[in-house]
């Protein structure tokens, strides 16, 4: 594997992980949005990640990080009875979003890190590139 693939590699996984950022701070502006019926209400999305594989001879050699898509979370709805809301059904309901906060905020703990580990790795690989240029001077 050359040091060219490993900057594909670690630049996909930024891609990935900034895309991770992005719906964790779509679903935290989200979370404490107000609807009227469960058709409305804002479900918590995640992104799905795939390793991409390519065989390289006999062997199979990972090549990068690829999004397959954002999922919404099935997990259920918040319900709450406020009668009063102006947004309340005819119940006297109001529905919230399905946003965990403790896990958003993991979650963007987490890919923050991913990408900071990655930057790293391309620093680092072009760090060695750039010696390796210098060894012919």
């Amino acid at each position: 594997m050359s040091l060219f693939n490993v900057l594909d590699i670690a630049g996909s996984g930024m891609s990935a992980q900034a895309l991770r950022l992005n719906t964790t701070a779509s679903n935290l502006a989200n979370a404490e949005s107000v609807s009227s019926s469960s058709g409305e209400t804002y479900r918590a999305r995640q992104p799905v990640f795939s390793a991409m594989v390519k065989a390289l001879g006999d062997t199979p050699a990972g090549t990068g990080v690829q999004v397959l898509g954002i999922v919404e979370s099935q997990e259920p709805l918040r319900k709450q009875h406020q009668p009063g809301h102006p947004m309340a059904d005819e119940d006297g309901y109001i529905f919230l979003p399905n946003v965990s906060m403790v896990e958003e905020m993991a979650n963007m703990i987490s890919a923050s890190r991913s990408y900071q580990s990655n930057s790293e790795i391309a620093k680092t690989s072009k760090q060695l590139l750039m010696r390796t240029l210098s060894l012919g001077e």
